[in-house]
């Protein structure tokens, strides 16, 4: 039996020598772009599944005027407190991709993003976190390279995607509130990131719901090492806080450490809760009341806004992105 045709790995060239139709055809066909005939298409169809014809990503990427990269842009200070989030996140970003023939490239926010652009390496881009300063988004709008913002934004006709963290900040505030805790103390990260905004939003907006007084001087932002938050949980003991409320998962760590360093117990002595979960605050003891967040599902989703963006037939996705109160022994 001869074989040579079975094992030949065919082109498109080869495509439409054996079918006697243009390279533009057999590349319409195969893209499901282009008025070509049904009777074409399926011609095209019987010869690639007879062969095990499998369309190279660079031809087809050059037929369509595409390179079927995207890229995912992470902060310029992207650090080890957002470790876990950026895995989940980038993982569900990856799986969505990959199942739609893409690759992602990672970069930086600084220099990198313009560089991608100029040299026409992407076809659309997901900009890892919302921050108050949009000059990212204020150039990807000039360039005109499809872009998803992970966040909100105060940017006109911008695509975002985010977890509800103000409504779940609000949520788990006004829980703590209502179990007694009326002397909060929050604790959070950059203070020009959108999602530290969204957060602290969350928390005014339950002490305003139980008519409660707001006292600035209870919120410390800006907290990215052991010193600061070590600081910032000497004035929590000195304001007599009853609970300490951190932002993050990382922030909340190093509350813990800080509280444990000057043997402080909770819960008996203070409360502490987190604005997000991980499997560390899970796992520690006592474990923290956390607001739980599909990250893995958020990526999902963002890649799946972005390629629809980019003229590919996307599922909706059946898993959910709401948020979960756990409340654990931390605030007991």
């Amino acid at each position: 039996m001869d074989t040579t045709k079975e094992n030949k790995n065919y082109t498109i060239d080869d495509i439409a020598r054996e079918l006697g139709i243009s390279k533009t055809t057999v590349s319409r066909a195969l893209s499901g772009k282009g008025r070509i005939s049904p009777a074409t298409t399926q011609r095209v169809k019987e010869f690639i599944s007879t062969h095990n014809y499998s369309p190279n990503v660079m031809a087809r990427g050059l037929a369509q005027n595409k390179t079927y990269n995207i890229a995912l842009l992470l902060p310029a200070d992207y650090g080890e407190n957002e470790v876990a989030f950026f895995r989940e996140f980038m993982n569900g970003i990856c799986k969505t991709a990959g199942k739609n023939n893409y690759d992602v490239l990672i970069s930086m926010v600084d220099g990198q993003l313009e560089r991608m652009i100029a040299n026409h390496k992407i076809d659309g881009i997901i900009l890892s976190r919302s921050m108050v300063d949009t000059s990212s988004q204020k150039y990807l709008k000039e360039t005109g390279v499809p872009f998803v913002v992970v966040g909100s934004s105060t940017e006109d006709g911008v695509v975002c995607i985010d977890n509800s963290n103000m409504e779940a900040s609000r949520e788990l505030t006004n829980i703590l509130l209502m179990k007694g805790m009326r002397k909060l103390v929050i604790l959070g990260g950059n203070e020009s990131y959108q999602v530290t905004q969204n957060r602290l939003e969350g928390f005014m907006n339950a002490h305003r719901d139980q008519k409660i007084i707001i006292d600035y001087s209870r919120v410390f932002l800006d907290i990215d090492s052991y010193a600061k938050a070590s600081k910032a949980v000497e004035k929590a003991l000195a304001m007599d806080a009853d609970c300490i409320v951190a932002m993050d998962d990382y922030v909340c760590n190093l509350v813990l450490e800080c509280l444990n360093e000057k043997k402080i117990k909770v819960p008996s002595d203070i409360k502490v809760a987190s604005f997000y979960d991980s499997k560390q605050l899970a796992h520690n003891s006592p474990p923290v009341t956390s607001l739980h967040f599909n990250t893995k599902v958020l990526g999902e989703n963002a890649c799946g806004k972005l390629l629809s963006m980019l003229g590919e037939k996307m599922e909706e996705s059946s898993e959910d992105m709401n948020y979960q109160v756990i409340l654990r022994e931390s605030t007991k």
